[in-house]
């Protein structure tokens, strides 16, 4: 018999306003819904609410353009001043098109304009993504542990494009509590063949799964997973970043 695996969202979370516990937020959600969480749960929270929670919006007004970002704003048709935020929040620019500059950020991703967000956050602001998306998910992980008593492993997620396929999916950028990859490296199939480069990323995989009841207009910005099996260990999504060494696209 194949597994159950359930996802719900967590409706009713409101505003999230700066220094606010995400754990406790999520976990008080949860309760009016009549769901307790329970060990070896999953949490799956957008990156949008924990960059309110950690204060990583900022006004554009506060932000002046250098030349560079102006000429390329002029390009591009963007506000210079948003520009100028992507450039700051990156490493190096991948690559500029005639609509979005892709760059590869500080946390090492690469992404549409250095992963800042303009939606479901007042005008003329923008929302960073979160300094350390790891170090996030295991202090949400904590809370909810203070406050239930159950392990439950926490994924932050981010919508990432892809560069061979259209539209978006949703990517664990921050985890606790689970480890990122399946590994079959070294198994066996039904034929016996070996398998040599098999490694799911089951994370990305739960985190576009919660997309599933998220979106984009449902005002619900976290969802439980239940039933994945799994176990409770440490784990960082940074992991999955291929260094330049081991990426043939970079």
């Amino acid at each position: 018999m194949y597994p159950l695996i359930s996802i719900i969202g967590v409706k009713g979370i409101g505003e999230v306003r700066k220094g606010e516990k995400l754990g406790f937020l999520i976990n008080d959600a949860l309760n009016k819904q009549g769901i307790k969480m329970m060990n070896n749960d999953i949490i799956v929270v957008t990156s949008k609410v924990v960059s309110k929670a950690e204060n990583m919006l900022i006004s554009l007004n506060t932000v002046t353009p250098s030349k560079f970002a102006t000429n390329i704003s002029k390009m591009l048709k963007k506000d210079p001043r948003f520009v100028e935020a992507i450039l700051n929040e990156s490493k190096r620019i991948v690559r500029i098109s005639n609509t979005v500059i892709i760059t590869q950020t500080k946390h090492g991703y690469i992404c549409a304009n250095s992963g800042i967000d303009q939606s479901n956050i007042k005008k003329d602001h923008i929302a960073l993504l979160p300094v350390n998306p790891d170090r996030s998910a295991t202090q949400i992980s904590a809370q909810i542990k203070s406050k239930t008593g159950q392990n439950v492993a926490v994924i932050i997620s981010d919508t990432f494009g892809r560069p061979w396929r259209h539209g978006q999916v949703q990517f664990a950028i921050g985890i606790a509590g689970i480890l990122p990859t399946i590994d079959y490296r070294g198994k066996n199939d039904r034929y016996g063949n070996e398998l040599k480069v098999t490694e799911i990323a089951i994370v990305d995989e739960i985190a576009s799964a919660a997309e599933l009841v998220l979106g984009k207009l449902n005002d619900c910005p976290a969802a439980l997973i239940r039933g994945f099996k799994y176990n409770f260990e440490a784990g960082f999504a940074k992991s999955l970043v291929r260094s330049s060494r081991e990426d043939l696209f970079k």
